[in-house]
């Protein structure tokens, strides 16, 4: 009241110091603000912003007001089996009251707020309580004032009929409502009449879903549906029927099909791979909706279609985490993830922020990366935390710290630890790229073994509780530089864990290693994915070249499992599944770009398959344990392995020399002496300066 006092004053004050025509207008201000309700007002302008809401008002209560008029006549004519019953024009003059009590109902009970080109099953069930209470209404008016009684079947019977005859109205306008948006949106995208013929492939509830929402999608016509369950075939979803899959070629033929709708959101990988293969080889295009868990959070709609891509066919199934495992390292806790630009590095801050760490620093040596990632998790915060603006920046600052610093400058490293109280430490930063690291040894072994020296020792100096080096598949057995360099760092934490051991006190240290991940840096498939766009050749270095591959989001995860279950010098092992023949990827990709393969077999193909050779210090395959006799550990995908290693001296006499010989330049003298501390490794000499990146 007395804001309201305050701001009457301030119009008194405005009203004498200005002109009439003003004072006209800030009364009526005055008034629609204190008179008019806030919904109304909104009301108000949403009547200003379509003018024809009213006017198709208007429309629907004439129909309802029709419907209420013949449901009553009905009522009558069925009941007492004439055309014009004596009763009925007796009963005339209830129509008026039935007119006024019918659609007041309606509009009070907001019968008329809902959408009608979405009207449903749910919104029809809504008029059964809305007529009940229009006959109870119109029954308890006749008995109150005298008017004539119908018989007490009549009423049941008005019941249905007016009931029967709003739902046929309502699906009436609403399929002719679509027909005209469905004709104005062909106008407008320019497609034709019928759209592209297409298949749904999956007749369950997410192919139900789909089909409602493509109705209003010019650009596809669904003329078949296909599923794999025989209960559903030879059935109908809507007005399709649901064919046996082995009558697809015969559908493409009568139909004319161009494109497949897969809508199995649930089917394993295998499945979609299996499928996607198939319809290919058949010249379709292959579009598949969102996931299931995309749906189920809202991200995507079901009709949010895209083509079937490489990611959704490789790898496995996803894993579930076990129960507490994947937050017990980060939860609450203070967390320096370095090279947290980098493919593996950006995973690991969207899922350490994500499972609820106090406080994130980001270190990267890479201003662009940086500014990306540091972007990109500012964005998360924004749209998971509901606050005001004012609180919005705050809580950036207090979560999220981006480091432009080299992580191998252990002094910086300390101080972070120290003035921030980081709990834990994910070293991810290092140079993996093979033929990069081949053409320069001296350079990438000073960043790979450097960083980890330096985050390793800061870990210690600082009292973490935990430091977790990325490792790779490429240290077992390796063939090249950027392998042994990180078979190397292994070393050096297996040698501070068991320094550890014996004190008794210091970080728990672990390593993960884990194969090729889709989509990082310097991975096979988006080189394969610029050269289809290219037109060709699509390289590959050997035919029985082969390869691991997981989703970074997956690895991402077991990697926080892994260093939740450390307690101490493991070295654990990521289950990659199934080895892909990098041959058959290439061809995968090319006939999903919807394109042919040129080879040997096909010399008339669009895009040309070529093999190159194996590069410098490239294998044929990938292995993953040095030894057999790894251990199983409380989670199925992850396993361990306790590795040999070089005695603490050794090793750091072995490694100031490396140093001397990485200050020279000297990448003959490095990779001889990266033999002699890793033995397994045997360089080619021969060929250090021939990498081809």
């Amino acid at each position: 009241m007395a804001h309201t006092g305050v701001l009457c004053k301030i119009c008194i004050f405005k009203l004498k110091n200005t002109s009439a025509a003003t004072n006209r207008y800030i009364f009526q201000a005055m008034v629609r603000s204190f008179l008019i309700p806030g919904a109304f007002k909104a009301r108000l302008r949403s009547l200003r912003a379509d003018r024809t809401l009213i006017p198709r008002r208007l429309l629907m209560l004439s129909c309802d007001a029709f419907v209420l008029l013949i449901g009553f006549w009905a009522a009558f004519a069925l009941r007492l089996n004439q055309l014009w019953p004596l009763q009925f024009q007796q009963a005339l003059p209830l129509l008026l009251p039935l007119l006024l009590l019918g659609l007041a109902t309606l509009v009070l009970s907001r019968w008329y707020r809902g959408l009608t080109r979405t009207t449903g099953s749910f919104s029809l069930y809504g008029l059964l309580p809305r007529t009940g209470l229009i006959v109870v209404l119109l029954f308890a008016f006749t008995s109150l004032f005298g008017f004539i009684q119908p018989p007490r079947s009549f009423w049941l019977l008005f019941w249905g009929l007016i009931t029967a005859g709003l739902i046929v109205s309502r699906i009436l306008a609403r399929d002719l409502l679509r027909l005209r948006l469905e004709r104005l949106q062909q106008l407008l995208q320019g497609a034709t009449p019928t759209g592209i013929a297409t298949l749904i492939y999956g007749a369950g509830e997410a192919g139900h879903r789909l089909l409602q929402e493509l109705q209003l999608d010019a650009r596809f016509n669904v003329v078949a549906a296909v599923d794999d369950d025989p209960a559903l075939w030879y059935r109908r979803l809507q007005r399709l029927e649901v064919h046996n899959p082995e009558l697809i070629p015969e559908l493409i033929v009568n139909h004319g099909i161009k494109q497949v709708l897969l809508a199995l959101p649930s089917a394993l990988r295998s499945r979609r791979r299996e499928l996607a293969t198939r319809f290919r080889a058949m010249g379709l295009e292959v579009l598949t909706m969102p996931s299931l868990a995309d749906l189920a959070s809202g991200r995507l709609r079901v009709s949010e279609l895209r083509t079937v891509a490489i990611e959704d066919l490789l790898g496995r199934e996803p894993s579930t985490p076990l129960n507490g495992l994947l937050e017990a390292a980060v939860k609450d806790k203070t967390i320096l993830i370095t090279g947290a630009g980098g493919s593996i590095g950006s995973e690991l801050c969207r899922q350490v922020l994500a499972l609820g760490a106090h406080k994130l620093l980001l270190l990267d040596r890479s201003e662009y990366a940086l500014y990306t990632i540091h972007q990109e998790l500012i964005q998360l915060i924004n749209t998971s935390v509901n606050t005001h603006a004012s609180n919005t920046q705050s809580s950036n600052t207090q979560l999220l710290l981006p480091v432009l610093a080299d992580a191998a400058d252990q002094t910086i490293l300390e101080n972070l630890c120290r003035n921030h109280g980081v709990d834990g430490l994910i070293h991810a930063a290092a140079y993996k790229h093979v033929p990069l690291v081949e053409a320069n040894v001296c350079a990438a072994l000073a960043n790979n073994l450097g960083s980890t020296t330096a985050a390793l020792a800061a870990a210690r100096n600082c009292g973490l509780e935990r430091f977790t080096l990325i490792s790779t598949d490429k240290a077992v057995r390796p063939t090249n530089a950027m392998g042994a360099s990180k078979r190397a760092c292994e070393m050096l934490v297996q040698n501070a864990a068991a320094q550890i051991n014996d004190c008794g006190h210091g970080p728990k240290c672990s390593m993960v290693r884990f194969g090729n991940v889709l989509g990082s840096s310097g991975s096979v498939v988006p080189l394969f994915r610029q050269q289809i766009a290219a037109g060709g050749p699509v390289t590959v270095t050997d035919p029985e070249i082969t390869r691991f591959f997981m989703t970074i989001p997956e690895a991402v995860q077991l990697v926080l499992q892994a260093s939740a279950m450390a307690s101490g010098g493991e070295v654990f092992v990521l289950d990659m599944g199934e080895p892909v023949r990098i041959a058959d990827l290439a061809r995968q990709m090319i006939q999903l770009s919807g394109c042919s393969v040129k080879d040997a077999n096909n010399p008339n193909g669009e895009i040309e398959l070529q093999f190159t050779g194996l590069r410098p210090g490239e294998k044929l395959y990938e292995e993953l344990l040095i030894n057999a006799n790894d251990q199983e550990t409380s989670h199925p995908l992850i396993r361990q392995a306790r590795e040999q290693f070089m005695s603490a001296d050794q090793l750091d006499q072995l490694l100031l020399q490396l140093n001397s010989i990485i200050a020279s330049q000297d990448d003959q003298a490095a990779k001889l002496l990266l033999a002699r501390i890793v033995p397994e490794y045997q360089p080619s000499l021969n060929l250090i300066h021939q990498a081809n990146p």
